[in-house]
Parts: structure tokens; sequence; C-alpha cells
């Protein structure tokens, strides 16, 4: 099966999300005003970091990175068009939100949570990524080592958890139809992987950390 370096599989996956915005976003009858463009503002804040940033840091320690099959690449780049699709033309076009919109609290609320989670996310990928190079620096023979620090002393996957918060944060922002579903969809693909990747974490280390949990502190 062809594979591709992890972080050019990043972002030959994350691409559409920045070249759809181009095509549709300037076609939407509400695409002008001022919460629509501030809503997309903080999408393509996040979908830079990812298709172009967050690629840069993997690339720096490729030679650890695990490969990507490119239809994964592939068939993950056609799932995000679709949703970028979704997401913008709601904002621009479907959608209705006056300018009284962007000084209310639900918006102030949303956004915050939208904030937060990107900045956990962030912070998260790269504790691992600093784990992965520093690994590889010092040719070690072990394959992993358990991350420490911050929400790492209270979860498994505070990465997974940031990306929860912030998509929860944009339903609240967009109070649409297309931010629940994506919101939804996100829970239901990262929740099982973090559950996964704990066991993991337990099975293979036996003085795993005990107190901590899946992916919500002190919950699950």
């Amino acid at each position: 099966m062809p594979t591709l370096p992890s972080h050019l599989g990043w972002l030959l996956m994350e691409a559409p999300t920045l070249l759809v915005p181009a095509l549709i976003f300037h076609r939407g009858k509400h695409a002008a005003a001022a919460a629509p463009r501030l809503l997309l503002l903080l999408f393509l804040a996040h979908y830079f970091h990812r298709t172009l940033l967050y690629p840069l840091r993997l690339s720096r320690r490729s030679s650890s990175s695990t490969p990507m099959p490119l239809v994964t690449a592939v068939l993950a780049a056609l799932f995000n068009a679709l949703n970028t699709y979704i997401q913008l033309r709601w904002i621009s076009h479907f959608g209705f939100y006056p300018e009284r919109w962007i000084h209310s609290a639900q918006f102030a609320i949303g956004a915050f949570l939208f904030v937060a989670g990107m900045a956990i996310n962030i912070w998260a990928d790269g504790v691992l990524i600093a784990l992965r190079k520093q690994r590889s620096s010092a040719k070690e023979s072990v394959s992993y080592r358990v991350p420490y620090g911050g929400l790492y002393e209270f979860v498994s996957c505070p990465n997974y958890l940031g990306e929860i918060v912030e998509w929860l944060g944009w339903a609240i922002l967009t109070w649409s139809p297309a931010g629940l579903g994506f919101f939804l969809y996100t829970v239901a693909t990262l929740a099982p992987r973090a559950c996964a990747h704990h066991r993991w974490y337990v099975d293979k280390f036996p003085d795993y950390p005990r107190g901590r949990t899946p992916l919500i502190p002190f919950l699950c």
C-alpha cells in the first residue's frame, strides 16, 4: 500500500480546509457581514495551524514518525473538503448572524471555548512531538515514553480533549446544525480513540498513573 511521510500526509488531508474557503465563502449572501467574517477567521486559524504549522513540526522529527497510508490521506481530504463546505456555506449563506451576535454572551462563551480548546490541543501535541524528538535524538530502544505535566497529569489524551472543547465552542459560536453535527462527529471519533490509547498505556506501562482518565479529568 502506498504511503506518505506523516507530515506530507497531514498537509494533503488538511489542504482542502484552506482551499475550499477561498472558493466558496465570498459567494455567500452574508459573506460581507462582520459575524461570518469573524467566524471564518477562527476557522482558518485552526486549520492554518493544522494544515501548515503542525506538519512542519512533524517534519522536524520525520525520521521517527510513522508513514501515513495514501488512501487514508485522500479519504480524509475528501471529508475535510465536504465538512469545510458545509461549515462555511452555513455561516456565509444559510445562517444569519446580525452584528449584535458578536457582542452576545453566547458568542463570548463559544469563542473562549474555541480558543482554549485550540491552545490545549497545540500544547498537548507539542508535548508528544517533543518526547518523540528526545527519544530519536537519544537513539533510545524504547518505543514510547509516558507524557507528564499539565493536563497529562489528569487525562491520557488532552490533545483530543482540546479538540473536542474547540469544536464545542464552534457549535456554540455558530449555533447551527452544521456546527453541532461536526462537534458530535468529533466526539464520536475521538472519544473511542482516547479510550483505546488509555488502555494501551495501562497495558504497556505497569507504573502508568492510575489517577488518569482517558479523556475528561476525574470522569472518563
